[in-house]
């Protein structure tokens, strides 16, 4: 008898548990089978993130912005419902490589594509979303090189798209769509106009604190001094300014992203 229920128990243990999906909204998480069932199942739009790998002072990381739009694309594509999430370009125009040095490029670490291959990936990328059935290509762009590309891209594509069921869409103003409410929104809780710069600031350190505060560096919060790669002061930084401008941010982005299909 005793033999019997081993028999039977050791049959259980290697029988393989019936395979699920994982709750992902990243498409590189999934197998290709289960990316074509979501699919079919009506998941049509497709979110592009771009960030890139660059200076961002001596107390955040350099993938910050990689780190920030991945986070933002998670959330914006769980509201939406029938979104995923391609993997985030993590190489964008950063400045030029051959001297002089410009951008970001004067700082060690980042890492710079020129514009046009920028492109090239960008529209390969979108190419490729469409033979496998995406009909809503959303490119979200964390950084303000990242944006020319996106819409000329975006703009050749619908052009030569026009009169089928797919579209590009891209959206400046995720990136900087209310500056000067995102000011407001920092004043009110205590942070000073001369604060608020253009990177690696008190905005930019609070989202990150937000969004992978592991990639803050606390003890090294300086002003910019014009040589540190800072631009602004980002010593009263939080990360409850960062989430409510993240869900500033992430509610706009959804909103947006929902009328531009419905224009369609």
């Amino acid at each position: 008898m005793y033999k019997h229920l081993f028999l039977i128990a050791a049959l259980c243990l290697a029988t393989p548990a019936l395979a699920q999906a994982p709750d992902t909204v990243f498409m590189e998480q999934l197998t290709w089978d289960e990316l074509r069932d979501a699919i079919a199942a009506g998941k049509t739009t497709i979110i592009v993130p771009t960030g890139g790998t660059e200076q961002n002072g001596p107390h955040m990381a350099l993938g910050k912005h990689n780190a920030r739009v991945t986070f933002n694309a998670n959330t914006i594509a769980r509201r939406l419902g029938n979104a995923l999430v391609a993997p985030t370009m993590a190489y964008v125009p950063e400045g030029s490589i051959e001297p002089p040095l410009t951008g970001h490029m004067r700082f060690p670490g980042t890492i710079s594509l020129p514009d046009p291959v920028y492109r090239q990936v960008l529209e390969y990328a979108a190419r490729s979303l469409k033979l496998h059935g995406f009909k809503n290509i959303v490119f979200l762009g964390d950084s303000g090189g990242n944006q020319p590309g996106q819409t000329a891209v975006a703009a050749t594509l619908n052009a030569e798209w026009a009169g089928s069921d797919v579209r590009v869409h891209t959206f400046f103003n995720y990136y900087r769509g209310d500056t000067e409410g995102d000011a407001a929104l920092m004043m009110q809780r205590g942070i000073r106009k001369d604060e608020i710069g253009d990177h690696a600031d008190v905005r930019d350190t609070s989202l990150l604190l937000a969004t992978a505060p592991g990639m803050v560096r606390m003890d090294k919060l300086q002003a910019g001094d014009g040589k540190n790669g800072v631009v602004g002061d980002p010593r009263h930084a939080s990360a409850e300014i960062g989430r409510a401008l993240v869900e500033k941010t992430v509610t706009r982005t959804v909103k947006e992203i929902r009328e531009s299909i419905a224009k369609r």
